[in-house]
C-alpha cells in the first residue's frame, strides 16, 4: 500500500503536508505493541496465581477478567493520553495518532480506539482492521472511524510552516470565535497561503477573495474593515495554530515563519471595502450660538 499525502496538523499542533502511515508500518508498530502487552499480561498472570490461588474460584475468575480488560484497554489509553498519540510501537516507527480536524488526539478518542481494538484486533486477530485499513483511503482501522482519527507518519518531511500573524490582526485575531470553521475550509485557507507565490496575480486576488468570502460568516467578531483577504486568511490560520500550541505547551511561544503578502495594487480587491483603521477624525467644535437679541440690544448684521 503506497503511502499517501495528507495536509493535516500533528499532534504538536504543527501544520504541516504529511504522509499517511503505510499499513505495514502500522502493522509493525502493532506487532511492537502486542509483545509489550503479552509480557506485561505474563508478569501479571504469575502475580495472580501467586496471590489468589487460595481464595474462591469465582472471586480469582473475576480479577482475571478485570485483569485482562484493563490490560488490553488501559496499555493505549495510558501510552496515548501520555504521550500525545503515540504508544511504544508507534514511537518505534515514527507514527502517531491526530483527530481528523488535524489536532492532538483527546482522551474520548483514545478510549474508543482502546474498546475497538479488543474487538478487531485482539477477538478477531487483526483482521478487520486489515481489511478496513486497506479499503479506506487514509488507511483507518474500524476504531479510528469511531474515534474520528487518523495515524500519521513523523518521519516525514516538513513542507509548510504555520503563516505568523499579520500585526495589525494580532488583536482581533485573539478574541476570534472559530468553532464554526470546518477542517476543509481551514485547510483551504492554508493550503492557498502555501501556493500564492505561484499563482498569476488575477487567479491569486480572485481565489483569495472568494476563500475569504467563505470563511469570514464562520467567524466571529467579522473582520476590520478593509481586511485584504489574503491577511485575513493568515490571521485566521496563525491564530487556530496558535491556540493549539497553546493548549498542547502553554509555556510555548508560536514561532514567526516568513509568509509571502502580495502588494497591494490599485483595485486590489478588499475585505470589505474601506480601509484597516478608522481615519483620524478631529474633534468637532460645538457651534457658536448668536447672541439672542434683547430691546435695545446690539444685534450683528447677518
Amino acid at each position: 500500500m503506497a503511502m499517501q499525502p495528507e495536509t493535516v496538523v500533528t499532534g504538536d499542533a504543527v501544520v504541516l503536508d504529511v504522509q499517511i502511515a503505510q499499513l505495514p508500518v502500522r502493522a509493525v508498530s502493532a506487532l511492537i505493541d502486542a509483545a509489550a502487552i503479552f509480557t506485561l499480561y505474563v508478569l501479571g498472570l504469575m502475580l495472580w496465581a501467586v496471590a489468589l490461588a487460595s481464595f474462591d474460584d469465582a472471586l480469582s475468575a473475576a480479577v482475571l477478567i478485570v485483569f485482562t480488560v484493563l490490560t488490553l484497554v488501559g496499555y493505549p489509553l495510558v501510552f496515548e493520553m501520555a504521550t500525545r498519540g503515540r504508544t511504544p510501537g508507534k514511537m518505534a516507527m515514527g507514527l502517531r495518532v491526530v483527530s481528523d480536524d488535524g489536532g492532538p488526539e483527546r482522551f474520548r478518542q483514545a478510549l474508543f480506539r482502546a474498546l475497538s481494538s479488543v474487538i478487531e484486533i485482539w477477538m478477531f486477530m487483526g483482521g478487520p482492521a486489515v481489511l478496513c485499513s486497506l479499503i479506506s483511503p487514509r488507511g483507518k482501522r474500524i476504531g479510528d472511524y469511531f474515534a474520528g482519527t487518523v495515524v500519521i507518519s513523523e518521519r516525514a518531511p516538513r513542507q509548510t510552516p504555520p503563516p505568523p500573524m499579520p500585526p495589525q490582526l494580532a488583536g482581533w485575531a485573539a478574541t476570534l470565535e472559530l468553532s464554526g470553521l470546518s477542517a476543509d475550509q481551514f485547510n483551504l485557507a492554508r493550503q492557498y497561503l502555501s501556493r500564492a507565490p505561484q499563482l498569476e496575480p488575477a487567479v491569486r486576488d480572485e481565489m483569495a477573495y472568494r476563500i475569504a468570502a467563505d470563511l469570514a460568516p464562520r467567524i466571529s467578531p467579522p473582520p476590520p474593515p478593509g481586511t485584504p483577504p489574503h491577511h485575513l486568511l493568515a490571521a485566521v490560520v496563525a491564530e487556530r495554530h496558535r491556540r493549539e500550541l497553546a493548549r498542547l505547551r502553554p509555556q510555548a511561544a508560536v514561532p514567526a515563519a516568513p509568509v509571502w503578502y502580495p502588494p497591494q495594487q490599485p483595485g486590489h480587491p478588499v475585505y470589505p471595502a474601506p480601509p484597516y483603521q478608522p481615519q483620524y477624525q478631529p474633534p468637532q467644535q460645538p457651534a457658536q450660538q448668536p447672541p439672542d437679541p434683547s430691546p435695545g440690544g446690539f444685534v450683528p448684521p447677518s
